[in-house]
């Protein structure tokens, strides 16, 4: 027993274990997690709907979309901009790996008769001939992922970029990385039996890294037949982190937003959005 709690309350490398895909594609959390996102109340997995609105409207407006125009939404889950973006008759092509997000997206634009190319698969494996005038990626996404893997996904971003054409995306800030705190926690039936339809306990271990600043959710889920374990990573970045890892892979960024609705740049914010294109220079 007390091995087994020395490897549940152990502390990885940063980014050793990758485990989104038991995530989002195991079939009891992933219709969880899409509960959350239809949620419009909570800022989980998206946000609420009011803000969704907006930000779709001021994408609208700052990327002039209109027929013609052509946008890929990395991580789409159940389609809440494609199915906004949609109705300015721009291509629009959302990509997540969560067969019950793309169920629900799929019935939502057929309903509205709404023209979406929604694909199934891990957005880091994707690749296409398209190009696009706008890359999106929102609720913080990018932070989720190593560096090695932000590396090749903004270099697939360079390759997908129509000329001209501009990335959207947003990551949470060093405020957000003070806020965090260390513990562990324990609980049956964990987050009240968001892991399994079955009893089950539950451990929750948090970490910070203060060189990388990377913090760590660490599940530990135990149930009668099997034990498994989910890694929530995130990076947090402030403006000249961020710039220095877009100009690295060839981009450059052209403007620093509050969040992906257009707002003001806040310092304080414990988010951040950026909007960048190519570097030409």
């Amino acid at each position: 027993m007390f091995d087994q709690l020395e490897k549940i309350n152990s502390r990885p490398q940063p980014f050793e274990f990758y485990t989104a895909s038991d995530l989002w594609t195991d079939e009891y959390t992933s219709k969880q997690m899409l509960a959350y996102h239809l949620n419009g109340e909570v800022d989980i997995s998206s946000r609420k709907f009011a803000f969704v609105e907006r930000s779709a409207a001021w994408i609208t407006s700052e990327f002039d979309l209109c027929e013609g125009k052509s946008v890929i939404d990395f991580g789409c889950g159940p389609g809440l901009y494609a199915q906004r973006l949609a109705k300015t008759k721009a291509a629009i092509t959302g990509i997540d790996f969560s067969k019950s997000s793309l169920e629900y997206a799929r019935s939502r634009a057929s309903a509205e008769k709404l023209n979406i190319d929604y694909v199934q698969q891990n957005y880091l494996e994707f690749t296409s001939q398209v190009r696009y005038d706008l890359i999106l990626m929102i609720m913080c996404d990018y932070c989720a992922l190593s560096p090695d893997q932000r590396k090749a996904l903004l270099g697939k971003f360079k390759t997908l970029l129509k000329p001209g054409g501009r990335i959207l995306l947003d990551v949470y800030s060093l405020q957000a990385f003070e806020q965090k705190t260390e513990g562990a926690s324990y609980g049956l039936n964990l987050l009240n039996n968001f892991w399994s339809p079955q009893e089950y306990h539950g451990f929750l271990n948090s970490f910070k890294y203060e060189d990388e600043k990377v913090s760590l959710d660490k599940y530990t889920i135990i149930e009668a037949n099997r034990t498994r374990q989910v890694f929530n990573w995130l990076q947090h970045y402030d403006q000249q982190s961020l710039a220095h890892e877009f100009a690295e892979s060839g981009l450059q960024i052209e403007k620093f937003l509050a969040n992906v609705a257009g707002d003001a740049f806040d310092p304080a914010g414990t988010e951040f959005a950026v909007i960048a294109k190519l570097d030409i220079s």
